[in-house]
């Protein structure tokens, strides 16, 4: 919220010198520094525009001068080193990821999901993809005035998705003059080179102002073959490489005659060093020293060019209306790559003719071979054009000042996803099938009787990649058949229309009755449409149908600040602050949602304060109106020998056809070495058209105490607590196992299809109000600014989240409903720290920052179990320890007489590096994805003009 003074505005000005003065107000007042605008405030949390209203919620804020402090080139960098900011929902190191979120920037507050943290900028919403994510890549870094946190529900205020925080970016306005800065930066391998170029113009009027903010930044990909934890793949205790794959790039078959090729058992042979791949006397069986390490082609960090503009402006069309206006436009293109595709000719019923002038049998023969002259690559773009125009203004009305505004806004964001290296059945199916050697000597489709014209090239898998040879997946001409490039394209549009009136009711003993009344109309549209291939399933690709659908809504609130008692012994402030807000939707109907808090000073050095709100989330166009997809899941069978809680045996499991000594199979139809294990086949997941909301109930108490012995000292602590209900989340592959198989209930075992062997080769499932998360922690900061030395001047900035409880519902194998503590699990950190010192002296500074994270257990079966005999709710739950880990990051800054500021830093500067976490949590990799990848060195310029 914003507003301009005229001659006067009388009401607000002494809010605003009390808000300069009063020591709770510390983070706000770093905000406001360096800015000549001395006659706006902005409120996140609250749409009464009140200096004492900011107290009632726990908000964190990050200044420009915080910001320019650090060594990130991103809002979303900055905001998930938040010690609030839980794992990342998609981080750069899910090279495997897909769909249309890959490649976005996002913020998890509270580990409750990114889609349950609100983000706005300027005071309106993102706009977000069918799933409900807000792309905070959208943001140019250059354009950002400060940020501000609200660590708190407030639906009552902000509506659906407003459950965990609600992050508010607001962006730089009424720029006098210009500034440019140039950003440099690299990991100490030589790798991940990042630029980033801004520059920002800005020119004032009499009535009006016009600021202008342009941005280019690209980061090169990192690839996992160059960093230590991912270039040997995982590897257990043993040396085992766990997840190197048994279908080798070298290509290998088996043959009928000899073995049953769908078993276990079955020996699969590769062509000899020099070997005539025509001669089945030159294979030998395929040695695990032959499997593929598909780390050695993906990407361990993807890569991310972003290119945007912002305009500000605003008008004062008389002393009391004004126009403020925002104009965005971002495109921002992602490459993320992974190792070619691990083909297997049982799973497409693709078998190498008997026909085919490469097959050394004589008869159809089955082989698998990963495609590796082809790595699977994704290029991701996302357009974002946004419109956000305000006109606001005030009214005096019996003595009393009113502010208003209508706003609206229109933000479109269009995705296309380029995919290639997933092969086309159809050509497959050509190029194995019949060929032969023509009077030229060249390999042709067909046969010599009924050659096939045009572009089918004939395939040979069972040549070895780098050997050169006819059928030889290196032929370039071969690729174009094989491989075509697939398009996805997607596109959201968010509209809304809001009008909000606020001022005093009436002036008590203790202060103004303070208002806030608004409406909002808002439609929310999204479609992703795959590419034909995908939707058609003739590809080796990840199966998908089309989402499309929309719906829109109408809400109305109304916020109350109520002054209790003023200026009196032990309470020179209580109040307290009440809001509801109705909302109603054409999907699924109608929610009320309310927030209360309280706010005492009982001496002037001290704040206590405390919050109750409810919230909720409303499913998404991806939630109720997505098409099916297709993807290869992780899971432990039950039915399967030496799984934990294996019922193997039982009538369940006999019933559906599983051998008593069955052991799970994996890729290849390999017994899985580790559990879970991922499947061979793809599984089916979809929406539910009959969702409902998601409901929460959040309460915050905390203070925030300025000793007045101790000049500059801002200590704040503050606990939360989180109840999340109907939680919308997949119904998974485990949790329909369990359920058939352990708990016999018949009705969850319909869509699990199996084959002979036992293992699971079909399975569809979607989404439900299934889930249920209970949270609780603490919050504490400590702000300290040292008295003027000789030496110069310090600063401490220290912030520490604890988090005492992470619980979400579940059942044990007795079917009986259960709590799972989840804190200390990979990524639910039991505490994490940020502390900061900072030193001045005269045009030098310097800042360093340690960065801490407690330790992380992981299950485990097998690899390296810190705790095997460990039990949890009657079951065995071994478990793999972690210790903790610190990253330190430094910057040493520089201004120069020539209005310049030169800056050199080192995040991570010691080159620390985590533990192996085998259970690849947010990552593609044994490696948690929140972690540094290496020692990241950089250099800034910026020159004001």
């Amino acid at each position: 919220m914003n507003f301009r003074t005229p001659a006067v505005r009388l009401g607000m000005l002494p809010a605003g010198i009390a808000l300069a003065l009063s020591p709770s107000f510390a983070s706000a007042q770093e905000a406001a520094a360096g800015t000549t605008d001395l006659d706006r405030i902005s409120v996140t949390g609250s749409r009464i525009r009140a200096a004492n209203v900011e107290t009632q919620q726990p908000i964190l804020t990050l200044s420009r001068e915080s910001l320019e402090k650090q060594g990130f080139s991103s809002v979303a960098d900055v905001l998930n080193n938040l010690t609030s900011a839980g794992s990342p929902a998609i981080s750069r190191s899910e090279s495997l990821a897909s769909g249309e979120n890959v490649g976005g920037y996002y913020v998890d507050i509270r580990n409750l999901g990114a889609e349950r943290t609100l983000v706005l900028m300027n005071g309106k919403r993102l706009g977000a993809t069918t799933s409900g994510l807000q792309d905070l890549s959208q943001i140019p870094m250059g354009a950002v005035e400060r940020i501000e946190v609200l660590k708190d529900g407030a639906s009552a205020i902000y509506g659906s998705d407003a459950i965990a925080a609600v992050v508010n970016v607001i962006t730089r306005k009424n720029v006098e003059g210009g500034e440019a800065t140039a950003y440099f930066g690299q990991y100490g391998e030589g790798d991940g080179n990042t630029e980033q170029y801004s520059m920002t113009l800005g020119a004032t009027g009499e009535r009006g102002s016009l600021t202008l903010s342009a941005e280019y930044n690209k980061a090169d990909p990192v690839f996992a073959k160059d960093r230590w934890y991912s270039k040997d793949g995982s590897r257990g205790p043993n040396s085992t490489p766990a997840t190197w794959s048994a279908l080798s790039q070298n290509g290998s078959w088996c043959n009928p005659t000899v073995y049953d090729c769908e078993s276990a058992s079955a020996v699969w042979q590769t062509l000899n060093a020099g070997g005539n791949p025509n001669n089945p006397a030159d294979y030998h069986p395929l040695t695990q020293g032959e499997w593929s390490n598909a780390n050695q082609q993906m990407t361990a960090l993807t890569g991310v060019e972003r290119k945007s503009v912002y305009i500000n402006g605003t008008y004062d069309f008389t002393d009391s209306i004004s126009l403020n206006s925002d104009l965005l436009y971002n495109e921002r293109n992602t490459f993320q790559q992974i190792a070619g595709y691990p083909y297997q000719s049982q799973a497409f019923g693709t078998p190498l003719s008997a026909d085919s002038a490469f097959n050394p049998l004589g008869q159809d023969i089955d082989f698998r071979r990963r495609l590796w002259e082809v790595p699977r690559t994704t290029e991701s773009q996302l357009k974002t054009t946004r419109f956000a125009p305000t006109i606001s203004g005030f009214f005096d009305f019996a003595g009393k000042t009113f502010d208003w505004d209508v706003g609206a806004l229109w933000n479109r964001n269009e995705s296309i996803v380029t995919q290639r290296g997933d092969a086309s059945l159809i050509a497959t199916e050509q190029a194995l099938g019949p060929s032969f050697i023509n009077s030229a000597g060249v390999a042709t489709c067909g046969t010599a009787a009924d050659p096939i014209v045009g572009d089918c090239r004939p395939w040979n898998p069972l040549l070895p990649n780098g050997v050169a040879g006819q059928g030889s997946l290196a032929d370039p001409a071969l690729q174009e058949f094989l491989f075509p490039t697939f398009t996805t394209r997607g596109e959201t549009k968010t509209t809304s229309f809001t009008a909000n009136l606020a001022g005093s009711i009436v002036t008590m003993p203790a202060g103004d009755l303070g208002f806030a009344v608004g409406v909002e109309h808002r439609k929310e549209e999204g479609s992703y449409v795959p590419d034909a291939f995908a939707q058609s399933g003739m590809s080796t690709g990840l199966g998908q149908k089309p989402t499309r659908g929309e719906y829109d809504l109408n809400e109305a609130y109304l916020e109350l600040n109520v002054p209790i008692l003023s200026d009196m012994p032990f309470a020179k402030e209580l109040s307290l602050n009440m809001a509801t807000r109705y909302s109603d939707y054409s999907n699924f109907g109608d929610t009320l949602n309310s927030k209360f808090g309280v706010t005492w000073r009982p001496l002037d050095e001290l704040l206590v304060r405390g919050t109750y709100a409810e919230g909720f989330r409303a499913p998404t166009i991806s939630d109720l109106y997505g098409g099916l997809s297709s993807s290869f899941e992780r899971y432990i069978d039950p039915c399967g020998v030496g799984a934990p809680g294996s019922v193997a045996g039982n009538a369940a499991c006999t019933a559906a056809g599983v051998p008593a000594n069955y052991v799970q199979l994996g890729q290849g139809n390999q017994p899985c070495a580790t559990l879970p294990c991922a499947t061979n086949d793809q599984f089916i997941s979809g929406a539910n058209p009959n969702l409902s909301p998601e409901t929460s109930k959040s309460t915050t108490a905390g203070l925030v105490w300025s000793p007045r012995w101790v000049q500059g000292l801002d200590i704040s602590l503050d606990w939360y607590k989180y109840e999340i209900s109907d939680m919308i989340i997949a119904d998974s592959v485990d949790r329909i196992l369990r359920d058939c198989y352990v708990l016999g209930d018949s009705s969850r075992c319909a869509s699990v299809v199996r084959a002979p062997a036992g293992n699971i080769t079909a399975l569809t499932y979607g989404t439900a109000n299934l889930g249920k998360v209970e949270t609780q922690g603490y919050d504490l900061g400590v702000k300290y600014r040292l008295p003027e030395m000789a030496i110069g001047n310090f600063s401490i900035d220290w912030q520490t989240s604890y988090l005492s409880s992470y619980d979400e519902e579940g059942q044990n194998s007795a079917g009986d409903t259960i709590t799972i503590g989840q804190v200390g699990t990979t990524g639910l950190f039991r505490v994490r720290s940020n502390a900061t010192v900072g030193w001045t002296k005269g045009d030098f500074g310097v800042n360093w920052t340690a960065r801490y994270y407690s330790g992380m257990a992981e299950d485990c079966i097998d690899i390296g179990c810190t705790d095997p005999d460990r039990y949890q709710n009657g079951e065995a739950a071994p478990i793999r320890k972690t210790g903790s880990n610190t990253f330190h990051d430094l910057q040493v800054s520089y201004t120069a007489p020539w209005d310049a500021t030169i800056a050199v830093g080192a995040n991570n500067v010691f080159d620390h590096r985590g533990a192996l976490q085998y259970s690849a949590p947010n990552s593609a990799f044994a490696y948690y994805g929140g972690f540094d990848v290496g020692r990241f060195l950089y250099m800034k310029y910026t020159q004001r003009f």
